[in-house]
């Protein structure tokens, strides 16, 4: 890191900027051959733009999935973000694409950990019934992590039947009540991530020998994948290829500081169509998702077909689902009306 730079990150009082462009130069003098993901979003674009303004001897390799549903908007800024920094993205194929995934395996729906959750039940025909664990067990002997998240409890020898915590079905209100009543009459999977994202960035990762993995997860995304970890650095189990997250720690305003310390642009999805985040066209995992396909109809009306006829199915169960909870919590201030009116007679 040139003295430029220490300056403006010691100049500008956040704390949280300086530390990581310190520690990021740290662990990448200690790699020989780092990879590091481009998504073409914005905790990508502060990613790539803090590590080579580090990575002075030019020792990191870059790299892009196509998952076969991406942005024009996203493929043009990748160009712009090569023309830059002056280095190449190296553009990986997935091992299937999005497309291929969903017709294989079935659509996502709501989030990845549901839609994981409603595969293995639906691997082993469910029926989706409201029974307790020890009796749904019984039933469906090796279906025990589905069945857990299904009934809010899971299973030890020592202790018996627990209430869970976190990561149940209670997490999305009334989706067992809703999934009760509208059993879904289609396939539901979560694999497009794992073959479109997971398996070709573990492919390149043996491919280039990587000894360090270089990705942009923030811990103030929430959800469960950024929960999953607890610091910006994870040591390789096997001593391989280790990751590191540069940007973990930083919040929204950090990124709003980063962007204007060092002039960081991002994409037309954002600056120009207004979407909130990137990635795959069309996600049903979106929280946003209607309002993002307002604005891809608009800006990509041809990818606005090709992601309602790859996901349609999941959308109009998604709005089934919006619609049911709207539902039951209008009935639940009634019933809490009349409890409160009949109180004070």
């Amino acid at each position: 890191m040139n003295d430029e730079i220490l300056k403006i990150t010691a100049d500008a009082e956040n704390y949280t900027i300086y530390t990581s462009m310190c520690k990021a130069q740290r662990i990448l003098m200690r790699s020989y051959d780092p990879i590091c993901s481009i998504s073409g979003g914005s905790d990508s674009d502060l990613v790539l733009d803090l590590i080579h303004n580090i990575d002075e001897d030019g020792k990191v390799t870059y790299y892009w999935i196509d998952t076969g549903l991406e942005y024009r908007a996203t493929k043009e800024h990748l160009d712009c973000l090569e023309q830059k920094y002056g280095i190449e993205i190296k553009r990986l194929k997935p091992d299937k694409p999005i497309p291929t995934c969903v017709k294989q395996y079935g659509v996502p729906f709501l989030s990845k950990y549901v839609s994981e959750q409603i595969m293995r039940l639906q691997k082993h025909h469910f029926q989706w019934e409201d029974e307790p664990l020890e009796v749904l067990l019984r039933k469906y002997p090796k279906c025990k992590t589905a069945l857990q998240w299904w009934c809010n409890a899971y299973y030890t020898p020592e202790n018996g039947i627990q209430q869970m915590s976190r990561y149940s079905i209670s997490r999305n209100k009334w989706l067992k009540e809703f999934i009760i009543a509208n059993p879904p009459d289609f396939p539901i999977s979560n694999k497009c991530c794992e073959y479109a994202k997971k398996k070709p960035a573990k492919r390149f990762i043996r491919e280039t020998d990587a000894d360090l993995e270089i990705t942009g997860i923030r811990k103030a995304e929430g959800g469960i994948r950024s929960a999953n970890y607890k610091t910006c650095f994870s040591e390789s189990k096997s001593k391989s290829c280790n990751t590191y997250r540069p940007i973990f720690w930083y919040t929204d305003g950090d990124k709003r500081d980063y962007e204007q310390m060092f002039d960081v642009t991002h994409s037309r999805c954002y600056t120009e169509y207004g979407l909130r985040r990137t990635g795959c066209v069309g996600c049903p995992f979106s929280k946003h998702i209607n309002e993002e396909l307002v604005i891809i109809k608009e800006h990509e009306p041809d990818l606005y077909k090709a992601a309602v006829n790859i996901f349609g199915k999941s959308y109009e169960y998604t709005a089934k689902y919006r619609a049911f909870v709207r539902e039951m919590k209008a009935r639940e201030k009634e019933n809490e009306k009349r409890q409160n009116a009949s109180g004070d007679q």
